[in-house]
């Protein structure tokens, strides 16, 4: 079968594309972070962007029907400092996308991405997600209209399968229904999403780990950039994926739980000068971040602080960092200041 799957890819790259986008730089995707619900706002944006200038990063996924009928400026608006940024789209029908689409495009996005990789009932019930793999026409008919509506580009992030369907057959089958409108950008979630009986956690642990089938379709499409995703946990495991012939990589949960790992990106994987900033530095940064922004919003400034505690990670005193990030008292009294007080009673005046 594989075989055959081969002979159709080259006729794919060989057969002129319903709708072929700018032509794309690969290395725009050689490291990006991940889009994690109730995580990556805009506050944990600005801060992973302070701890590296190269790493693309993604928005939570926002649905359709949020962006037709809720609140823009609150759902879509960013600053500029948080280039190159991406904006996942939850949905599955080809005109809500289009539209959406249309919408953001005022906020100024550099890519939008479609969700076919989470695997949540919630998901599920809006028939988007991981489920949509199951649908490979629908998914192609909703990047075309996201295409037709936008000079970004528009990629897709998706799993390896879908229950116990795992095979190169199902996989190759989805992406080459893509490729042949012209899509170019995969990011691979190298796991099955098993739709019942697992909880997203669960998704993101027990299905088998197949990082060979992210290396199946780049060796398939070489024209393509295909990211992997799953259980990348710091800049050497990615930079060894990239060596190994991947055009990139997108780190989820390591970069929230200990985000300095974003600061080793830039040197490592682009082969920049070696960023000379210390921990004290971020948050003296972000501290201005939060008094030119955030000054009139309470839950702004925990919401920032919330995405720093990982900041600490690994540090005698992170206990202690921690607990003042998490104390309701210490917004009361220090407000936009939060951090630089947490810093001292958490280090003194160490630069960390």
């Amino acid at each position: 079968m594989r075989d055959r799957f081969t002979i159709y890819f080259i006729t794919l790259m060989t057969t002129p594309t319903t709708l072929q986008q700018t032509p794309l730089d690969p290395s725009a995707w050689r490291f990006t972070v991940a889009p994690m619900l109730d995580w990556t706002d805009r506050h944990c944006r600005v801060f992973h962007r302070s701890l590296s200038k190269r790493a693309r990063l993604y928005t939570e996924m926002v649905t359709t029907g949020a962006i037709l009928f809720g609140n823009r400026e609150k759902l879509l608006g960013f600053t500029d400092v948080e280039h190159p940024v991406a904006l996942q789209l939850g949905g599955s029908d080809p005109e809500d996308l289009a539209k959406s689409v249309r919408i953001a495009s005022d906020f100024g996005y550099d890519e939008y991405n479609l969700n076919c990789g989470c695997p949540s009932e919630r998901v599920q019930k809006g028939s988007f997600g991981a489920c949509l793999m199951k649908e490979p026409k629908l998914v192609a008919e909703c990047w075309q209209a996201m295409a037709e509506v936008t000079d970004r580009p528009v990629t897709v992030k998706h799993r390896i399968g879908v229950d116990d369907d795992s095979s190169w057959d199902f996989v190759s089958n989805f992406v080459s229904t893509l490729y042949e409108v012209g899509c170019r950008v995969f990011v691979v979630h190298t796991r099955a999403a098993w739709l019942k009986g697992l909880s997203p956690k669960e998704n993101r642990e027990v299905p088998p780990l197949m990082r060979e089938r992210a290396f199946e379709l780049k060796k398939a499409l070489p024209d393509a950039v295909i990211v992997a995703n799953g259980q990348i946990a710091d800049v050497e495991t990615a930079k060894g994926l990239i060596d190994g012939g991947l055009d990139g990589v997108m780190v989820g949960r390591a970069a929230y739980h200990n985000p300095w790992i974003l600061t080793g990106v830039d040197e490592t994987l682009f082969g920049d000068a070696a960023m000379e900033k210390s921990r004290y530095d971020v948050v003296l940064s972000m501290t201005e971040y939060l008094k030119a922004h955030c000054a009139d919003d309470p839950l702004a400034i925990r919401a920032t602080a919330r995405h720093m505690i990982g900041l600490a990670q690994g540090l005698p005193g992170a206990r202690a960092w921690r607990r003042e990030l998490s104390d309701p008292a210490a917004f009361r009294a220090h407000g936009t200041d939060v951090l630089l007080n947490a810093w001292s009673k958490a280090f003194g005046e160490k630069l960390l």
